[in-house]
């Protein structure tokens, strides 16, 4: 017998492929579409010059950031039918948005999800490096229980350092107010203060840079940005100071970190996020070897703690996550202005900035 429809589901006569889908993707996405009533296939592969076949006869494909979206795919898509790309991720940068714009593909993303999904997690970096957590759970594996060498130091009233002041950098500056910090920011736009914000003292980014005991990095990827700590703002950090990166990969020159890290310049490093990480990431690689050498070596150090890009997931980022590209599907449907689109920019902006 077949189901009756929900009273309140309107069927959408849009067909919509979701690539790079992970049991969580399809959980959260088929829970908020409910009421909505998306016609959405859901696929494991990535979005790839290989795999952009699977796109024929879909008007719409929802991506994720590790799914590459080149003119070669772009154009492929275009052919297959797709007008319409959803990101269900913040970050645009694995786009090729003048070329959409050449096809005719409309781009949209989720320009907000839940801030304290990453915000927090910031923290559980944050924390674990300060207070040797690792280590410790790697030594009381082994049974030994000996607490020499695990020295750790505490939050309160150190400076931390935040470059990005979005939704998620206000977030993180709240919680480090929390904890007892002084908070030194940086931002291309400094916002006006509020009577929700933290307290927050706006600085030059080389100077909030030199001054941190914790740096934590928020800012897009783009091609100003691209490996923004370098191995000459890494000379400014103090020698004790922690690098936390749960925003992209690439605002960091990996190599330039290790070389500091070996150095005793850097104390650790928090990562979630790797600029070549769409080699790695999201593969179970235990019965192979790893033939990354940067990221291999970068796992040998015991303060540094590297984590596959996971610091959004939470229940409810992704019932953001889902709303908003869902919400996006309809408009796009509807022939209703798609507020969170995104386009080609003219001109590089801020290009002396960073």
């Amino acid at each position: 017998m077949t189901p009756m429809p929900h009273a309140n589901r309107v069927l959408s006569t849009m067909r919509s492929i979701m690539f790079s889908t992970h049991d969580f993707d399809e959980a959260s996405f088929t829970r908020a579409n409910k009421d909505i009533g998306h016609d959405i296939t859901f696929v494991r592969p990535r979005l790839d010059s290989t795999t952009a076949g699977l796109a024929r006869g879909f008007d719409a494909v929802i991506v994720a950031v590790e799914d590459q979206l080149d003119e070669v795919v772009l154009k492929r898509l275009g052919i297959f039918g797709a007008r319409l790309v959803a990101l269900r991720i913040k970050g645009f940068d694995n786009v090729d948005l003048a070329a959409a714009e050449r096809i005719g593909l409309r781009v949209v993303r989720v320009p907000n999800y839940s801030p304290y999904s990453v915000a927090e997690y910031v923290f559980a970096l944050a924390l674990s490096l300060s207070r040797h957590i690792p280590e410790s759970q790697r030594r009381t594996r082994d049974e030994n229980f000996r607490i020499d060498g695990l020295l750790g130091t505490e939050l309160f009233g150190k400076t931390f350092g935040i470059v990005g002041m979005g939704r998620i950098g206000m977030a993180v500056a709240r919680i480090a107010c929390g904890f007892g910090c002084e908070v030194l920011a940086f931002d291309i736009k400094p916002a006006p203060m509020t009577a929700k914000s933290a307290p927050v003292t706006w600085a030059p980014l080389d100077e909030v840079i030199r001054k941190a005991d914790i740096l934590s990095l928020h800012a897009p990827l783009t091609p100003e940005t691209h490996h923004m700590i370098n191995a000459q703002r890494l000379a400014l950090m103090k020698a004790n100071a922690i690098l936390i990166n749960t925003a992209r990969g690439g605002l960091i020159d990996t190599a330039a970190m290790i070389e500091a890290l070996k150095s005793g310049k850097l104390r650790a490093a928090g990562i979630d996020v790797y600029e070549l990480e769409g080699k790695s990431f999201d593969h179970d690689l235990s019965n192979r070897i790893l033939a990354d050498d940067v990221l291999a070596r970068l796992l040998t150090f015991s303060n540094v703690v590297v984590t596959p890009h996971m610091a959004f997931l939470t229940e409810e980022a992704l019932k953001d996550i889902a709303d908003t590209t869902l919400s996006s599907l309809t408009s796009f449907e509807k022939g209703e202005v798609l507020k969170s689109e995104v386009k080609a920019r003219p001109k590089p902006e801020f290009a002396n900035v960073f």
